[in-house]
C-alpha cells in the first residue's frame, strides 16, 4: 500500500523495516565517543522509520524526529517504546521546509538523505536554518546522494549500470563533488570527517548502489573529544 501524501508507507510498513535498525555508521561512531550530557536535544529530520532517531535516544538525546511519512513516524514511536526509550523520543509530521527551527535550540541536528529530497533552492534555505539551530556546542551529522548514484540525472551516475534504489524516484537534487562540504566552509563549520563514496545498499528492496557524501560537523571555535571513524589512537583502558 502506498499513496501520494506518503510515498514511503509501504517500504516502512513491511515486517523487515526499510533501511534497518543499523544507525549511520559516522553518527555511531560519534556517539559511542561523544555522548550526550543530560537535557540535551536532537533533531533527527527526515528520521524514517528511527535507525538514527534510536542511536541518539541512546547516547542520552531527547529527540525529534520529523518526517513527512506518518507510517515511518509510527514506527518510530513503536521501536523507542520497544527499547525503553519512549519518554526520550518525540515525533512531527512534517515537511522539513516548514519546520520551526527555533535559534540554538538543538545539541545535535541529524539530515540523512533530506536536503536532496527537496528542491536546490529550498536545500539552502533548509541547510541555514539547520546551522542556525545548532547550539554553540552541538555537532552536525549530514548525508546526501550524490551525481555518483545511479539514479542521478548527471554525470557520472548517469552513465552508470549499477541497480537503482526503489525509492530513487524521491531524490531530486543529487550534490555534486565538494558541494557539501562548501556549505560547511561557508557557514563556518569545522569540519570533523567528510567523505564521498560508493556505497550498496541491502537494507531495502533489491540490493543497489549508491553515491553519497557524508559530512560531520561543530561550531568553528569547538572541540569535542572525537578520536576518528575509527578511532585511530583513542586513550587505553587501565
Amino acid at each position: 500500500m502506498s499513496n501520494e501524501s506518503d510515498p514511503f508507507f509501504e517500504p516502512y510498513d513491511r515486517d523487515e523495516i526499510a533501511y534497518g535498525s543499523v544507525p549511520s555508521s559516522g553518527l555511531q561512531a560519534y556517539l559511542d565517543q561523544v555522548p550526550g550530557l543530560d537535557g540535551a536535544k536532537a533533531l533527527d529530520l527526515g528520521a524514517g522509520a528511527g535507525r538514527d532517531t534510536l542511536a541518539l535516544a541512546r547516547a542520552g538525546y531527547d529527540v525529534t524526529s520529523v518526517d513527512l511519512s506518518e507510517r515511518g513516524l509510527q514506527r518510530v514511536a513503536e521501536r523507542a517504546e520497544q527499547a525503553g526509550l519512549g519518554t526520550h523520543v518525540g515525533t512531527r509530521v512534517c515537511d522539513v521546509r516548514e519546520f520551526d527551527f527555533a535559534p540554538q535550540n538543538y545539541d545535535a541536528i541529524v539530515a540523512t538523505t533530506v536536503l536532496d529530497h527537496i528542491p536546490t533552492e529550498d536545500a539552502e534555505k533548509v541547510w541555514k536554518r539547520i546551522v542556525s539551530a545548532l547550539s554553540p556546542g552541538g555537532f552536525l551529522f549530514i548525508e546526501v546522494h550524490t551525481t555518483e548514484d545511479p539514479g542521478s540525472n548527471q554525470m557520472p551516475g548517469l552513465e552508470s549500470d549499477a541497480p537503482v534504489s526503489e525509492t530513487a524516484g524521491q531524490v531530486i537534487n543529487y550534490f555534486a563533488p565538494q558541494r557539501l562540504v562548501r556549505l560547511a566552509l561557508q557557514a563556518n563549520l569545522r569540519v570533523l570527517r567528510y567523505e564521498e563514496r560508493l556505497e550498496w545498499d541491502y537494507t531495502h528492496g533489491a540490493e543497489h548502489l549508491h553515491g553519497k557524501a557524508i559530512l560531520l560537523a561543530v561550531h568553528d571555535g569547538h572541540y569535542p573529544e572525537w578520536y576518528g571513524q575509527p578511532a585511530a589512537f583513542p586513550r587505553r583502558e587501565a
